[in-house]
């Protein structure tokens, strides 16, 4: 929901689709947040700014906590995208390691060029998550599941065009990975935006042009 909604061409628009698909009133959500409902109705027919990430995440989490006042049916819903017939393993894919292993080392091994950040640190762990899918499919509250055991791993995220999208949602998201790698792309090709949220956070951030298949055919060979 925060990388649609914060990428949509009209943010408003797209925002009053998610509260009625929680079938929740502009009312509702107001008071919840605390401000009045002109600020809602403002934000959904683009009278006011765009609201940034912060406020994109507190309305967000105001959606997910009067659904889970009702029951959680809505969340429920939405949780089967990615938990039946295996709809999470076609968007992620988790990996763990039993020892350390050195992010500089690991990004050799995928041909990935450093767009910011330090090299100098290690990770037990990688996720490789198909970034298309996981903007639609994932729910907030559903995104640290890409994280497996550890946060110290590498996030690669998969048909990357700007890389913009993606660390929305890490910036969005309460837990931070150990680094960021872009796939589909040259490291000139990343968006400042992009780049920007990875100086804030100090996440290392990377980028490699080589196909999806040849990533997961060097991580194999490991």
């Amino acid at each position: 929901m925060a990388g649609e909604i914060t990428l949509s061409h009209n943010p408003g628009e797209t925002l009053k689709k998610w509260r009625r698909n929680f079938g929740i009133t502009q009312t509702e959500l107001s008071n919840h947040l605390g401000i009045s409902p002109s600020v809602i109705s403002d934000y959904e027919s683009g009278r006011r700014r765009s609201p940034g990430i912060l406020i994109v995440s507190k309305i967000i989490d105001a959606l997910l906590t009067i659904d889970e006042f009702r029951g959680s049916g809505t969340a429920r819903t939405y949780c089967s995208m990615l938990s039946d017939g295996g709809s999470f393993g076609r968007i992620c894919f988790v990996c763990e390691y039993q020892q350390p292993v050195s992010l500089s080392k690991f990004v050799d091994q995928i041909g990935a060029c450093i767009v910011c950040g330090d090299v100098d640190v290690t990770i037990y762990g990688y996720s490789i998550i198909d970034s298309m899918k996981a903007i639609f499919e994932f729910l907030p509250d559903q995104f640290h599941r890409i994280y497996g055991r550890s946060t110290a791993r590498a996030l690669i995220f998969t048909g990357v065009s700007t890389g913009r999208s993606p660390m929305v949602a890490v910036r969005v998201s309460q837990l931070k990975p150990g680094a960021v790698i872009l796939q589909g792309i040259e490291p000139s090709e990343v968006d400042g935006v992009a780049r920007k949220i990875a100086e804030l956070e100090r996440i290392p951030l990377f980028a490699t042009n080589i196909s999806a298949e040849d990533l997961v055919n060097n991580l194999n060979q490991r």
